[in-house]
């Protein structure tokens, strides 16, 4: 398995990967190529896409916003969006570990301060990972974990008042 950046020939098995998500009930919504695409491809704001790869089958991806003013998650600007995916058949086997390791130097070579994950609150799968990786909680709009991991000192971690963790 090796771990690289993705490209626009990933979108069809990125798409697969989130699908068979929808199918073992860990993800909502199902998805197509152009959407995939568009989301984690061509975004505006993506300052990268780490694919894990094992030679021609997509097992995992994480994409790395960067959170602009009015982003739908409310992300401090400046800050870094993360966002995970692993293929049902191999969460637990070390792949979002080295999925963020990528994602981490990606951001870090852009100057990051702090990386927040936007989590539905009962997500536990989800949850722990972030957690493993470093992430804590640091507030809780309805119905999300919104976990944060400073990459530089001084990050102000104080949640809104409406959403104290």
């Amino acid at each position: 398995m090796i771990v690289r950046a993705a490209t626009g020939g990933d979108a069809a098995g990125m798409a697969a990967l989130q699908n068979a998500l929808v199918t073992a009930g860990r993800r909502a919504k199902a998805t197509d190529q152009p959407t995939v695409s568009r989301l984690y491809l061509d975004h505006c704001d993506l300052l990268g896409c780490a694919l894990a790869d094992d030679g021609g089958t997509v097992l995992g991806f994480q994409a790395l916003l960067s959170a602009e003013p009015g982003n739908p998650y409310d992300t401090p600007a400046g800050w870094g969006i993360v966002g995970t995916h692993v293929h049902p058949d191999v969460i637990g086997t070390g792949i979002g570990r080295k999925l963020f390791d990528h994602t981490r130097r990606t951001a870090q070579a852009a100057g990051l301060p702090c990386l927040e994950a936007y989590i539905g609150a009962d997500n536990d799968g989800a949850r722990a990972y972030y957690h493993a990786m470093g992430f804590r909680t640091w507030r809780r709009p309805v119905n999300i974990d919104a976990k944060a991991m400073p990459l530089a000192d001084g990050v102000d971690l104080t949640p809104p008042p409406d959403e104290t963790p």
